[in-house]
């Protein structure tokens, strides 16, 4: 047994020491090993009983993840978690298996994402036994917002005096360095003056002046991370979601974008985490272009999940326009993703639908159409700064059930088929679906909120009061009781079909612009399910036998449960109608 734990914990301490090697490329050999040992130490993996499986996949077509903050729901007289977590076990029992709480941490700005304690829970959310409680009974994801913290922090309090914990975490540059070619989300200024007790510096701000990057050249900044890692897998965290991680490593003269150092830390953070707990998984958040978001699969050592940022704008495109070309075309040129590894599937979120992911796919053309189509719909606009000076539009700001309300054409009677066929189609594609609360109880466009914070994302984060929420849930003239209702229906078929496991195989078809289809097998290719979707506001016709169906079996529809005997014959699908076509299994 000894020498089993000193095989794996030499391996441990070899990879460690290679991601340290590639990450901090000057550093002396002794500088190397120290580091090594502080690691090990910081997550307590001095005896490492066995390695971790390589390729293995930590998730089920039963997976399905539930986005949300920690008080988007209030009660009278309970603490926001608690009352988050009464929703899931009385309103989403049986499906909902995890659930993604958004930065419930205390901070200055960005409704979250400007932490000033990594190591509290916020007050008016609630306290760390209410985390693990939650922790014990869903699969619990938590962001770990890496590249920056709060402008209004004690770290950064220190970073100004010039001593303590912190004074030394963040990035600082030049304002003569050449940062031409630096990715910018905002169209802030790059550079914060903020006079120190050694001098006026300028700080690096890659999202707000609030928003300070810290300087992972550092190895303080590296141990204090791996720190917190230690410490929510202690809370019961086991997804960590690492916030805007693409811009974590700078570099003068370069794009400050996915550098090769950035991958690696990314690797780093893999190696310590599956050693501490093999079940647990990073997802990457890189709101990027579609290829560059995918390297951070690496070679299934890199992220576990990515989030397939291209799918929101694409999807919502195809149901405004009724045509799928674009869609499918990106679909066509997605890889599997390998066995250890899935897509993180969404198609809303607390932020807003970013453009940047389909830049290279869809057109300028077709992307100042979707635009404009929101803005008539109550949305806006966000902006990011070129290279130039100019600006270009960065992401759509809207709740997603006021998004699908229409066409290019305008409003419609179909919003609500749309709005579910939308969901279809997601849940039914290959990886792990995230479903944002806000989609789940279809709510609208929060106006009053945006005015409040003067925030355009505000407008998708709305606060429920939950009694007022619970009488509406029940109501089945509201459209948020057929939403609520619809969505529960269509999670439930999901999760019992093999075919929609996360790794499952997956293929495009070609039925015209109105109808887009693809094929799903599961692993042991016992079942097969042909998921048919109408896009249009007309009503579409399709041959059975265009999908080549195997004569000896029996199909039906998981959604209506119809019956297929004759494969020569057609399926008429209304608008915005979809059918899931399964084989009989056993």
């Amino acid at each position: 047994m000894d020498s089993v734990l000193n095989s794996a914990s030499a391996q441990l301490a070899s990879q460690i020491e290679n991601h340290l090697h590639n990450i901090y490329c000057s550093f002396e050999a002794e500088e190397v090993t120290q580091l090594v040992s502080d690691l090990i130490s910081i997550m307590r993996l001095g005896s490492v009983e066995q390695l971790p499986t390589p390729y293995k996949n930590h998730w089920s077509q039963q997976d399905i993840i539930m986005i949300t903050y920690g008080d988007s729901l209030h009660r009278a007289d309970e603490r926001a978690m608690n009352t988050l977590h009464h929703f899931l076990n009385e309103q989403c029992d049986g499906v909902i298996s995890g659930v993604h709480v958004l930065p419930f941490f205390p901070y200055s700005s960005d409704d979250g994402f400007a932490v000033s304690d990594y190591y509290q829970v916020r007050e008016s959310v609630g306290e760390w036994q209410d985390i693990q409680r939650l922790s014990s009974e869903y699969r619990l994801m938590s962001d770990l917002v890496i590249n920056h913290g709060s402008g209004e922090s004690l770290w950064f309090d220190n970073f100004v005096k010039g001593e303590g914990v912190g004074h030394d975490y963040y990035f600082t540059a030049s304002p003569d360095d050449d940062l031409s070619e630096v990715v910018r989300p905002r169209t802030s200024p790059l550079l914060r003056e903020v006079e120190t007790a050694d001098g006026l510096k300028h700080v690096w701000c890659t999202f707000s002046h609030d928003q300070v990057d810290f300087d992972f050249r550092n190895t303080a900044v590296l141990k204090e991370f791996v720190q917190i890692f230690r410490f929510y897998l202690d809370q019961g965290v086991n997804i960590f979601r690492l916030d805007a991680v693409a811009f974590l490593w700078k570099e003068a003269g370069s794009r400050c974008l996915n550098l090769d150092q950035t991958h690696e830390v990314v690797r780093l953070f893999r190696t310590l985490i599956e050693y501490a707990c093999p079940n647990a998984m990073i997802i990457t958040e890189t709101n990027i272009p579609s290829r560059e978001n995918l390297s951070y699969f690496g070679n299934a050592n890199e992220a576990h999940c990515v989030y397939n940022f291209s799918l929101p704008p694409l999807l919502l495109h195809a149901l405004i326009t009724g045509q799928n070309f674009y869609l499918k075309q990106w679909m066509m040129s997605m890889p599997p993703a390998q066995d250890g590894t899935s897509f993180f599937n969404f198609i809303a979120s607390h932020d807003g639908i970013g453009l940047r992911p389909v830049e290279g796919i869809l057109p300028d053309s077709e992307v100042d159409l979707m635009i404009e189509t929101m803005q008539n719909f109550g949305g806006h606009v966000s902006w990011r700064a070129l290279d130039d000076g100019a600006k270009k539009p960065y992401e759509i700001n809207i709740a997603l059930f006021e998004a699908l309300q229409g066409t290019t054409d305008g409003k419609d009677n179909w919003g609500e088929a749309r709005f579910l066929c939308a969901h279809r189609i997601m849940l039914a594609l290959e990886g792990i679906p995230g479903i944002y609360l806000h989609s789940l109880l279809g709510t609208l466009n929060d106006h009053e909120r945006v005015e409040m914070t003067g925030q355009f994302r505000s407008i998708n984060r709305h606060q429920w009061d939950y009694t007022a929420l619970e009488a509406l849930l029940t109501d089945e003239a509201s459209h948020h009781y057929r939403v609520f209702s619809g969505l529960k229906d269509l999670i439930a078929i999901r999760i019992q079909q093999k075919a929609f496991h996360p790794n499952a195989t997956q293929f495009t078809l070609h039925l015209g612009e109105q109808l887009f289809g693809f094929w799903r097998q599961s692993i042991d290719r016992t079942q097969n399910i042909f998921c048919l979707n109408n896009i249009s506001a007309e009503p579409a016709s399709l041959s059975l036998s265009d999908l080549n169906l195997i004569s000896t079996q029996d199909w039906s529809d998981l959604l209506s449960g119809q019956h297929y005997e004759d494969l020569q014959g057609a399926i008429l699908l209304a608008p915005y109608q979809s059918v899931w076509l399964s084989n009989t299994i056993g």
